[in-house]
């Protein structure tokens, strides 16, 4: 039994997790926006709240705790220097979880973990383009382009063709 046992296993060794989860905050930290699934978000939550704290304190025994999560020097130069300035009035809750869709391939559900306050000097992330769907919506047939608009020399002339 798993009682009073905190935290999310996701499948993974321990070893693997912590990795993973030192990973997905390095990322987080340097495009201030990423897209994961809903529990490693909700684990990733914890984990990049009390590194934005220890940003906060600014000190050096502060830099090097968050040096021991934070895998990159320039993230975490860029931690201490600009998001933790940033957050030096708010107490708690600097990252924001949005649920997205799921999945394609697994069906898993998405959320988007992103720093609250995307400071004005950086410029937010691009998001990535919506995949369109190729199902056709009920009650709706597709355009179909006449067959004498068609070049007569295309292989396709005779019929029509969907755009």
């Amino acid at each position: 039994m798993r009682h009073r046992k905190a935290g999310r296993k996701l499948g993974r060794t321990t070893a693997h997790r912590e990795m993973l989860l030192r990973n997905l905050l390095t990322s987080l930290f340097h495009y201030e926006k990423i897209v994961t699934t809903e529990a490693k978000a909700k684990e990733l939550r914890k984990l990049a709240d009390k590194v934005v704290t220890l940003a906060k304190r600014g000190d050096l025994h502060a830099r090097r705790q968050a040096a021991e999560v934070v895998l990159d020097e320039d993230v975490l130069k860029k931690l201490f220097d600009s998001i933790g300035s940033r957050f030096k009035d708010r107490n708690g809750g600097y990252t924001r979880m949005t649920k997205l869709e799921y999945r394609m391939g697994d069906g898993a559900p998405l959320a988007a973990m992103e720093l609250v306050e995307i400071g004005a000097d950086t410029e937010p992330p691009a998001t990535p383009a919506k995949r369109r769907s190729r199902r056709v919506e009920k009650g709706k047939a597709p355009k179909l382009k006449p067959a004498e608009s068609l070049p007569a020399h295309s292989p396709g002339a005779e019929r029509a063709v969907s755009p």
